[in-house]
C-alpha cells in the first residue's frame, strides 16, 4: 500500500493540474463578468424605457391640459361677447324708444298749447258780439276741443295726460288774462264787424283743429311704425349673434375634441412601441447571457442602437404632435377671431344704418337737431363700446395663443435635453463596460498563458 502511493506521488503531473485549474478560473471570470455586463446593459435598458415612458406621460398631460384651458378660455370670451352685445343692443333700444316717446310728449304740448289760444282767443273775441254768433261759435269750439281731447287721451300714457293737462291750464289762463284787453277794445265796434269777425274766427279756429288733429295723428302712426320696426329689427339681430356665437362655439368644441382624440391615438401607438421594444430588449438579453463574451459585447452594441432609435423615434413623434396641436390651435384661434370681428362689425353696421334711418324718418316728421345730436352720441357710444370688445377679444386670444406656444416649446426642449442626456449616458455605460470586460478577460487570459 505505502509503496503505491508513493509511486502514485511521484508520477503525480502537476502541470497538468495547473493548467487545468487556470482554465477553470478563466471560465469562471468571464461567466461572472458576461453576468454582470448583461445585467448593467439590462438595467440601463430598462431606466431609458421607464424614462421615455414618463416623459411621453407628462407631455401627455400637459398637452391635454393645454387643450382643456384654451377650449374653457374660448367658451368664457364668447359668452362675454355674447353678454356684451345683447347688453348694448337692449341699451340702444331703450335710448332710441325714449327719445321718440320725448318727441311724441312735446309735439302733443304745442299742439295743445295752439289748440287752447286759438280756442281762448275766438271765444272772448266772440263774447263781445251778438247773442246769436257767439252761441255758434262757442259750440263749434266746444266741438272741436272735445276731438282733439280725445285723441290726446288714445295716443298718449297717463303720466303725458297729466302733464298736457297742468299745461292746459296754465296757458288758458295766460290766454285769458292776454284776449282781455282785445274783448274791451273790440266791443265798442258795430254789430256788422263783430258778426264777421266772429264768424272769421269761428272758420280759422276750426280749420286749424283740423290741421293739428292731422299733425298729431301722423305723428303717432310714424311713431307707432317705428317703434315697432326697430322692435323687429333688434330680435331679428340679437337672433342672429346668437346663432353665429353658438356655431363658433360648437366648431371650436369639435376641434378641441379631435385634438385630443388624436393625441390620445398617438400616445397609445407610442406606448405600444415602447413595451413591444421593452419586450423584444428583454428576450436578446435572456438569450445572450448564453453566449460568449464578443456575441455579449455585439449585442449590446445593437441595443444601445435600438434604444437610441427607439429615443429618437418618440422624440419625433411627440415633436409632430406638438407641433400639430400648435397649429390647430392657431387656426382656431384665428378663425374664431375673425368670426367675431365679422359679427361685431356685421351688428355696428345695422345698428348705425337703422338709426340713420330712424333719425331721417323722425327730423322729416318733427325736431332736427335735438334728435340728431342725441342719436349721434348713442352711435358714438355703441361704437366704441363694439371697439373695446373687439380689442380686448383680440388681446386675450393672443394672449392664450402665446401662453400655449411657449409651454409646448419649453415641453419640447425638456423632453430633447432628457432624451439626449439619457442616450449619452447609456452611450458612456455601455463603452466603459466593454472596455472593463476586455481588459479582464486579456489580464486573466495573460495570467493563464504565463502560468503554462
Amino acid at each position: 500500500m505505502y509503496r503505491q502511493t508513493a509511486k502514485s506521488l511521484l508520477t503525480y503531473d502537476y502541470k497538468t493540474d495547473n493548467m487545468s485549474c487556470y482554465l477553470n478560473i478563466i471560465v469562471i471570470a468571464v461567466e461572472v463578468k458576461v453576468v454582470v455586463v448583461v445585467a448593467a446593459a439590462t438595467a440601463a435598458v430598462v431606466v431609458v424605457v421607464v424614462v421615455v415612458e414618463v416623459v411621453v406621460v407628462e407631455v401627455v398631460v400637459v398637452v391635454v391640459v393645454v387643450v382643456v384651458v384654451e377650449v374653457v378660455v374660448e367658451v368664457v370670451v364668447v359668452v362675454v361677447v355674447v353678454v356684451v352685445v345683447v347688453v348694448v343692443v337692449v341699451v340702444v333700444v331703450v335710448v332710441v324708444v325714449v327719445v321718440i316717446v320725448v318727441v311724441v310728449v312735446v309735439v302733443v304740448v304745442v299742439v295743445v298749447v295752439v289748440v287752447v289760444c286759438s280756442s281762448s282767443s275766438s271765444s272772448s273775441s266772440s263774447s263781445s258780439s251778438s247773442s246769436s254768433s257767439s252761441s255758434s261759435s262757442s259750440s263749434s269750439n266746444s266741438s272741436s276741443i272735445v276731438v282733439v281731447v280725445v285723441v290726446v287721451v288714445v295716443v298718449v300714457v297717463v303720466v303725458v295726460v297729466v302733464v298736457v293737462v297742468v299745461v292746459v291750464v296754465v296757458v288758458k289762463q295766460y290766454c285769458r288774462s292776454c284776449s282781455s284787453s282785445s274783448s274791451s277794445s273790440s266791443s265798442s265796434s258795430s254789430s256788422s264787424s263783430s258778426s264777421s269777425s266772429s264768424s272769421s274766427s269761428s272758420s280759422s279756429s276750426s280749420s286749424r283743429v283740423v290741421v293739428v288733429v292731422v299733425v298729431v295723428v301722423v305723428v303717432v302712426v310714424v311713431v307707432v311704425v317705428v317703434v315697432v320696426v326697430v322692435v323687429v329689427v333688434v330680435e331679428v339681430v340679437v337672433v342672429e349673434v346668437v346663432v353665429v356665437v353658438v356655431v363658433a362655439v360648437a366648431v371650436a368644441v369639435a376641434v378641441a375634441v379631435a385634438i385630443a382624440v388624436a393625441i390620445a391615438v398617438a400616445v397609445a401607438v407610442v406606448v405600444v412601441v415602447v413595451v413591444v421594444v421593452d419586450v423584444v430588449v428583454v428576450v436578446v438579453v435572456v438569450v445572450v447571457v448564453v453566449v460568449v463574451v464578443v456575441v455579449v459585447v455585439v449585442v449590446v452594441v445593437v441595443v444601445v442602437v435600438v434604444v437610441v432609435v427607439v429615443v429618437v423615434v418618440v422624440v419625433v413623434v411627440v415633436v409632430v404632435v406638438v407641433v400639430v396641436v400648435v397649429v390647430v390651435v392657431v387656426v382656431v384661434v384665428v378663425v374664431e377671431v375673425e368670426v367675431i370681428v365679422v359679427v361685431l362689425v356685421v351688428v355696428v353696421v345695422v345698428v348705425v344704418v337703422e338709426v340713420v334711418v330712424e333719425v331721417e324718418v323722425v327730423v322729416e316728421a318733427v325736431l332736427e337737431v335735438e334728435v340728431v345730436v342725441v342719436v349721434e352720441e348713442e352711435v358714438v357710444v355703441v361704437v366704441v363700446v363694439v371697439v373695446v370688445v373687439v380689442v380686448v377679444v383680440v388681446v386675450v386670444e393672443v394672449v392664450v395663443v402665446v401662453v400655449v406656444v411657449v409651454v409646448v416649446v419649453v415641453v419640447v426642449v425638456v423632453v430633447v435635453v432628457v432624451v439626449v442626456v439619457v442616450v449619452v449616458v447609456v452611450e458612456a455605460v455601455v463603452v466603459v463596460v466593454v472596455v472593463v470586460v476586455a481588459v479582464l478577460v486579456l489580464a486573466v487570459m495573460r495570467s493563464g498563458l504565463y502560468g503554462l
